[in-house]
Order: structure tokens, then sequence, then C-alpha cells
């Protein structure tokens, strides 16, 4: 819901502290597969903070 949320203006850029803080693993992987299919499909960049190294080695960084 969220996620719903932070969406509704189209935002180009959505900022994301934490996540999947408070997600098992498997949940934690599959809200992660859709916000980096989201941002791919619609263009968006994230800038995530997080403690879970699992979430940070997915981090794309230019």
């Amino acid at each position: 819901m969220a996620i719903s949320r932070a969406l509704v203006k189209q935002p180009k850029v959505l900022l994301a502290d934490e996540p999947t803080a408070n997600l098992d693993e498997s949940m934690r992987d599959e809200i992660m597969d859709v916000l980096e299919s989201m941002g791919e499909e619609l263009g968006l960049t994230f800038v995530m903070v997080t403690h879970d190294s699992a979430i940070a080695m997915k981090a794309r960084v230019w």
C-alpha cells in the first residue's frame, strides 16, 4: 500500500528508508523484485537506505 501511495503522482525519484526492514527474506526478495521492475518500467530512480547487505549488494551504482 505504501508503494502505491508513493507512486500516485508519478515521481521520477523515490526515497525509501529501510523499505524491507521488517520482512522475512522471501518477502524482502519479492518486494525488491517488484521495485526493480517498476524502476525499469517507469524510469524511476530509487534512493534507498538499508542495513541489509543482501539489498545493498543489488544496488546499481554509477
